[in-house]
């Protein structure tokens, strides 16, 4: 992976991620090297400002152009501006008074932009306990009873980036999308308070049977996925919801607790974790983390899955796909990105090319 602040992997990471997604209009390159230019890494106020900075002079022109009628400059604006905005916020600790506010603005940017789509997408809300999970449900455009894949992101995913890439390759293939903000997760944490759970599977059960009941989609014909930290929530939802028909785990995560074992207390994304899991210490935190595994549990899935994993992810090691696929008792897929080539990072963000084999394997499964 490039190193765009060569002491630092986590910082360059987020450039690279950035990067990756503005091939999908999720921010134009220059704009993202003029952001990162104006960084100092372990300042977190400079992140901050420097993508506020850019999230905002991108809305207005997003503004300007949709107050002149220019409605493809308007929508291309608004969707960079979304996620400018999104990384802002990422680093904002959760008792920061900016944090909903920033989070808010970029939903925001997003909802405006995703409006002037061609086949726009529609905000949904899924009743879950006492509250809701918010999400966006892309159809795909003149089709009826079309195959859907549910979608949780990861730690600090949101709903809103999963456009950027996921929606577009599998509206592309003919399968609808339904990206969730699950427990832990986008508005669900940050708006409903709804913390995350190791009984993930609760979380997809929902997902699929609001689909099934609200959607315009094939019933029989409904994959789980989901990105990093997600590499659990997709496989411990496929184990115990036997009605999906395909699992993509992008980014195995088998053992979450042994993965935060290898990180300090004062790691920077330590606050986050606690706030995702909902406790106010490392060490209450670490033993919820404890049930964060799979053991026991991958056998249990029934369905085709596919596992896309990097040789040199820093952040989830290569174990856990070699440790969830031998366990697999399903008919079951490994691609290992190797460390020599681009696409070896964490879930392929230095070459996204290196997913459409697991796009091409939910198109395979579901449009049968």
């Amino acid at each position: 992976m490039f190193h765009y602040f060569p002491e630092n992997y986590m910082w360059s990471y987020q450039v690279v991620r950035m990067m990756c997604q503005a091939q999908s209009g999720g921010g134009e390159v220059n704009e993202i090297l003029e952001a990162a230019s104006q960084i100092k890494v372990g300042d977190y106020e400079s992140f901050h400002s420097a993508w506020m900075n850019m999230g905002n002079k991108t809305l207005t022109k997003a503004n300007e152009a949709l107050d002149q009628g220019r409605i493809e400059t308007a929508r291309a604006t608004y969707l960079h501006a979304s996620n400018y905005i999104r990384t802002a916020e990422f680093f904002l600790q959760p008792d920061d008074a900016r944090k909903i506010p920033t989070y808010l603005k970029g939903v925001e940017a997003f909802r405006k932009g995703a409006e002037l789509l061609d086949n726009p997408p529609k905000a949904i809300q899924i009743p879950y306990e006492n509250s809701f999970l918010p999400g966006y449900y892309f159809p795909v455009k003149d089709k009826e009873n079309s195959p859907l894949v549910i979608m949780f992101g990861g730690l600090d995913s949101t709903a809103e980036e999963l456009y950027f890439g996921p929606a577009q390759e599998l509206n592309e293939r003919g399968i609808s999308f339904l990206a969730v903000d699950g427990p832990g997760q986008g508005g669900a944490l940050r708006l409903n308070h709804i913390h995350t759970r190791y009984d993930y599977n609760v979380a997809g059960t929902t997902a699929y049977e609001w689909a099934v009941d609200n959607l315009d989609i094939d019933p029989d014909r409904v994959g789980i996925m989901a990105v990093s930290m997600g590499g659990y929530m997709a496989a411990r939802s496929a184990a115990l919801e036997p009605r999906f028909k395909a699992c993509a785990i992008w980014g195995a995560v088998y053992d979450y607790n042994y993965t935060w074992s290898q990180r300090p207390d004062n790691h920077p994304l330590a606050r986050i974790i606690m706030h995702v899991i909902g406790k106010d210490n490392m060490d209450d935190t670490r033993k919820e983390l404890d049930k964060f595994n799979l053991r026991g549990v991958a056998e249990k899935i029934s369905m085709p899955t596919f596992i896309l994993h990097g040789e040199d992810d820093r952040q989830n090691t290569v174990k856990n796909a070699y440790d969830l696929y031998n366990d697999l008792t399903c008919e079951r897929h490994l691609k290992i990105v190797p460390k020599s080539s681009p696409g070896s990072a964490h879930c392929q963000v230095d070459n996204f090319s290196e997913t459409y084999d697991m796009f091409d394997f939910l198109k395979e499964q579901l449009t049968k």
